[in-house]
């Protein structure tokens, strides 16, 4: 890495932010897999998986800002620790869970609030206030592309240990990985980058609330986040009921796995490019790109004759495309707001992403319910594709706090 000037105590950052989003993240891309066998042990419908899933997400966006106000203020590596912790413990309780109730508050709540400590947004956000400007998107896509690794990883890990032990012992196997989330959270402290041919700032520094008037007003910033919430709607549709969609259509679990150790794989590719463009292009323009691109890959599939390449060329597809939108995203709140509330302004941005996947999760399973099928929902994500190629028309990365 020396090529790319990081300083040592960013490369530990990098390597210990890709390893936590590794786990989290890798465990948390594998809940889809659970659907079908908890669905069928407690003979629930679709729905009963999918809006405890839908409330992960929600829970996860909502508590971001504020998770993530208290890394700014606190530092990142005892929001991370915590975070952790509550990880593991909502798995051992999502283990036990054989109520609708139980699972909405092991695999909802809890789960939930662990993800808004343990995710992009706070670990993200570190990696950039640590990364000079010129480099920020592109360490933040290392951290991105490393951490995608593990969802490749953890998906025929996770199928194994549900063919072997069943997916209670799943789960807490999971569980025993994801606590090392705790130690690992103390590699997180490089400083913040200082510039050192900067000026002495005379400028007395912005406080929570006003750099929050000051986004509230910032109509690219509202777009931005409009934005996501189409990312957050498409990835959690496709991550949780795909597998399920191709049982239904007489493929095994096998190649659900297949297809999401896929995207897994090739998220890894995607999201290092991105940011690597991100440092040399425009990035609402590239974030166009990548909404288009996935509504073309979703009609493609749909129109093409079902059969294991094509799932498994879907997945490539969608792997190059899946998490792109991060580290663009992220570098964009930086460049419009600075990096000293990043972890909070990003969390704002989150939240819709979240939004979106309450809905993407839920209505997935709400709509296979009622019509053994999922034709709405997919007609849904291609249009929400062309909503977010319009929405980043009026994005722009300028400063507008020049704090």
């Amino acid at each position: 890495m020396s090529g790319t000037q990081f300083s040592k105590p960013l490369i530990y950052m990098l390597i210990g932010s890709a390893i936590i989003l590794a786990l989290s993240l890798g465990v948390r891309h594998a809940f889809g897999l659970y659907l079908v066998p908890m669905s069928q042990e407690f003979s629930w419908g679709h729905n009963v998986f999918s809006l405890a899933i839908a409330m992960q997400n929600l829970i996860w966006g909502a508590a971001q800002p504020f998770t993530g106000a208290l890394a700014d203020k606190y530092g990142s590596k005892i929001v991370v620790a915590i975070g952790g912790f509550l990880y593991a413990v909502g798995l051992l309780l999502m283990a036990v869970s054989s109520t609708g109730l139980l699972l909405n508050l092991s695999a909802g709540l809890i789960l939930g609030l662990a993800l808004s400590a343990t995710s992009f947004s706070v670990l993200l956000s570190a990696v950039g206030r640590a990364a000079p400007p010129e480099k920020r998107s592109l360490a933040m896509g290392i951290a991105s592309a490393a951490g995608s690794f593990g969802q490749f990883i953890m998906l025929p890990s996770t199928l194994l240990l549900l063919q072997s032990v069943g997916w209670s012992a799943a789960l807490v196997v999971s569980a025993i990985l994801i606590a090392f989330i705790v130690p690992l959270a103390f590699m997180l402290k490089a400083p913040t980058y200082q510039n050192p041919n900067a000026q002495a700032s005379t400028k007395p520094s912005l406080s929570f609330k006003q750099i929050l008037v000051i986004a509230k007003n910032h109509k690219p910033f509202g777009f931005l986040a409009l934005g996501f919430l189409v990312c957050g709607f498409q990835v959690v549709f496709i991550g949780i009921h795909l597998p399920g969609y191709l049982i239904d259509h007489g493929f095994s679990a096998t190649t659900g796995t297949v297809f999401l150790a896929l995207v897994g794989l090739f998220n890894v590719v995607g999201t290092f490019s991105a940011g690597w463009l991100g440092g040399k292009y425009s990035k609402p323009m590239l974030l166009m790109w990548l909404y288009g691109l996935r509504g073309v890959a979703i009609i493609a599939f749909l129109l093409l004759p079902l059969s294991v390449w094509t799932v498994y060329a879907f997945g490539i597809i969608m792997g190059l495309l899946w998490l792109s939108t991060v580290p663009l995203t992220n570098g964009i709140v930086a460049n419009m707001f600075g990096v000293k509330y990043l972890s909070m302004l990003s969390g704002i941005v989150f939240f819709t992403h979240q939004i979106g996947s309450f809905f993407g999760g839920w209505l997935g399973g709400v709509n296979h319910d009622m019509t053994g099928n999922y034709n709405i929902i997919w007609m849904f994500c291609i249009a929400l594709s062309l909503l977010g190629v319009l929405v980043h028309f009026w994005v722009n990365e300028e400063n507008v706090v020049h704090d």
